[in-house]
C-alpha cells in the first residue's frame, strides 16, 4: 500500500511544492518527460520499496528551502511508494535520490546543468543521466567515493542500479531498454501498441475463421463429390447385376446359348 508523508501548515510555507518553474519548455522535453518517468513507473510497478517521480521539488536540507533542485526524473531505492507534493530528505529516513535524470530543454544553459550535476554529486546521487534531444546526445555520470565520474562509453551502457540499457537510436536519438528488452514508451504509445496488437490479433483470428470455413467447405465438397461417386457405383453395380439377372434368364428360356 502508498504511503503519504504528512505535511504540516511551516513545511508548506518554508518548503512549498512549486517552484514556479514549467515542467518543460517544448513538446520534445515533455514527451520524453513522460516516457523516462512511466517507463521507470512500470519497471518498479511491483515494487513497493522504490520511490519514482517526475519534475519533483527535492528539498536537500531541513532548514534550507533554498537547496533544493526539481530533476525531471528521480529513483529513490528503499524508500516506500506514495504520494508526496516534494521530496524533503529528512522525513525519508535521510535517504537521498538514488538515480535522477535530466532531459534538456532550450531554456536550460550549459552553467544550469553543471550547478545540478554538482548538486547531484554534493547530496549522494548514485547515477545521474543527462539527455539532449536536440543534440541527442546523452552523458551518465556514476558514484565513486564522494564523486560523480562521467562514463566515457555510455553506447550500451546498462545502469548497474536499475538494470536498464541507453541505445543511442532511433529517430528520437535514443532508446532506454527495460532489462527484458522492452523500449520505454508512454501510456499512449502502450495503449496504441496494444491496440494494434489487437487489432493484429483480431485480424488474425478473421483469416482463421475464414480458413476453417474454406477447409470445411472443400470437405464438404470433397464428401459430396465421394457420394456421388459412390452413388454412381451402387448404380453401376445395380445395371451390372439387371443385366446378368436378365442373361440368366435368356438362358433358362433357351432363347440364349452358352
Amino acid at each position: 500500500m502508498g504511503t503519504s508523508i504528512a505535511r504540516s501548515p511551516e513545511d508548506l510555507l518554508l518548503y512549498p511544492d512549486d517552484d514556479g518553474e514549467p515542467m518543460s519548455d517544448n513538446t520534445v522535453q515533455f514527451r520524453w518527460i513522460c516516457t523516462i518517468v512511466e517507463g521507470l513507473q512500470f519497471l518498479f510497478r511491483d515494487r513497493p520499496d522504490v520511490f519514482v517521480a517526475g519534475n519533483l521539488l527535492w528539498y536537500a536540507r531541513e532548514g534550507f528551502p533554498e537547496v533544493r533542485t526539481a530533476p525531471v526524473a528521480m529513483v529513490v531505492l528503499g524508500r516506500p511508494k506514495g504520494e508526496r507534493g516534494s521530496y524533503m530528505q529528512w522525513r525519508e529516513a535521510g535517504v537521498p535520490p538514488t538515480v535522477v535524470f535530466e532531459v534538456r530543454s532550450p531554456s536550460n544553459t550549459d552553467a544550469e546543468m553543471k550547478r545540478k550535476r554538482v548538486f547531484y554529486e554534493r547530496h549522494g546521487v548514485r547515477e545521474y543521466y543527462f539527455f539532449d534531444p536536440d543534440g541527442r546526445t546523452l552523458q551518465g555520470w556514476i558514484r565513486r567515493g564522494d564523486r560523480l565520474d562521467e562514463i566515457d562509453d555510455i553506447r550500451g551502457w546498462t545502469s548497474p542500479l536499475l538494470g536498464i540499457r541507453f541505445e543511442p537510436e532511433g529517430p528520437e536519438g535514443l532508446t532506454i531498454y527495460h532489462p527484458d528488452g522492452s523500449p520505454f514508451d508512454t501510456a499512449l504509445e502502450a495503449r496504441e501498441d496494444a491496440l494494434a496488437a489487437r487489432e493484429a490479433a483480431m485480424e488474425a483470428l478473421e483469416a482463421a475463421r475464414e480458413e476453417r470455413g474454406r477447409k470445411l467447405a472443400e470437405r464438404r465438397r470433397a464428401e459430396e463429390a465421394e457420394s456421388l461417386a459412390e452413388a454412381e457405383r451402387q448404380r453401376a453395380e445395380a445395371e451390372r447385376e439387371r443385366a446378368e439377372r436378365y442373361l440368366a434368364r435368356l438362358r433358362e428360356l433357351g432363347e440364349l446359348e452358352d
